[in-house]
């Protein structure tokens, strides 16, 4: 991570920040966060991802307490995500990376971090998934619709990467990704109270209704029926579209090319939007 931040609209470094400026935050993980991916100098759906982290602090007011909405509106943020670029030479105004936002304790705190070192393999490699945790979730679990600061459940889980599921045997997501699957004729992803996060690409994708002539549904998806895809990929706002070449130990050759069309697709919208 670099070392320049920004406070409620204010250039700072990392370590000149003051923990009990975030307690509820660092000790009850009473907060919430997003990432966006940053494209020379541009933030993608930033728009998208404020209204989610206010829809998040709507959701529970008793519990968080949040920031002055002016500190959460579009052209403050664009303006301290500028400033920071300018004011840090190993980011700079073309800084091409991940910018974090996080709310706690009446704050908005954004960092940034660079893009994974085998971002390029990934999108042209993809990645397996070979795991399952059948019964992660808990089906309609409120918190999960949410990007909470609480978050080591889903981090413990990063490396492995399984498919997440809740006690009904139906596919939640991943750890940090939300899953689309090519099953019936149609793009199969599932639902919020299944539950999942309601990701941003994710959002995009039903919106358009259609990847590849493939309409784009919202359903449950049993992990039996995993057996029966013919394609699948995973959506986030840092990688937008990644491609599973191989399901659970099934060979997925139509996944690569899928997640592709997806990727284009979306930035697309992002830049319409940007």
């Amino acid at each position: 991570m670099f070392s320049t931040v920004a406070v409620d609209g204010e250039v700072r470094r990392w370590e000149d920040l003051r923990l009990h400026d975030f307690a509820q935050g660092f000790f009850f993980g009473a907060g919430f966060f997003t990432t966006f991916r940053i494209d020379s100098g541009a933030p993608l759906f930033l728009a998208r991802h404020l209204a989610r982290l206010r829809a998040s602090l709507a959701a529970f007011p008793d519990a968080v307490r949040a920031p002055s909405p002016a500190l959460l509106s579009d052209s403050p943020v664009r303006d301290t995500l500028r400033r920071c670029l300018h004011a840090d030479a190993a980011l700079g105004p073309d800084f091409t990376g991940v910018g974090k936002l996080s709310v706690s304790d009446g704050h908005v705190l954004l960092t940034f971090r660079p893009t994974p070192p085998d971002a390029e393999r990934l999108l042209r490699e993809g990645r397996a998934l070979d795991a399952v945790e059948p019964e992660a979730y808990r089906r309609a679990e409120r918190t999960l619709n949410h990007k909470g600061l609480s978050y080591f459940r889903q981090f413990a889980l990063m490396e492995r990467l399984p498919v997440l599921g809740n006690e009904d045997g139906e596919v939640c997501e991943l750890p940090t990704a939300n899953l689309f699957f090519h099953l019936d004729g149609a793009l199969v992803t599932p639902p919020l109270d299944a539950p999942c996060l309601p990701g941003i690409v994710r959002a995009v994708l039903l919106e358009m209704g259609h990847v590849d002539g493939l309409p784009v549904v919202e359903r449950p998806v049993p992990l039996a029926r995993l057996a029966d895809a013919s394609a699948c990929f995973f959506t986030n706002s840092a990688e937008l579209a990644i491609g599973v070449p191989r399901l659970l130990g099934r060979e997925l050759p139509g996944s690569l090319p899928l997640a592709e069309r997806a990727r284009a697709l979306i930035e697309a919208v992002a830049w319409r939007e940007a």
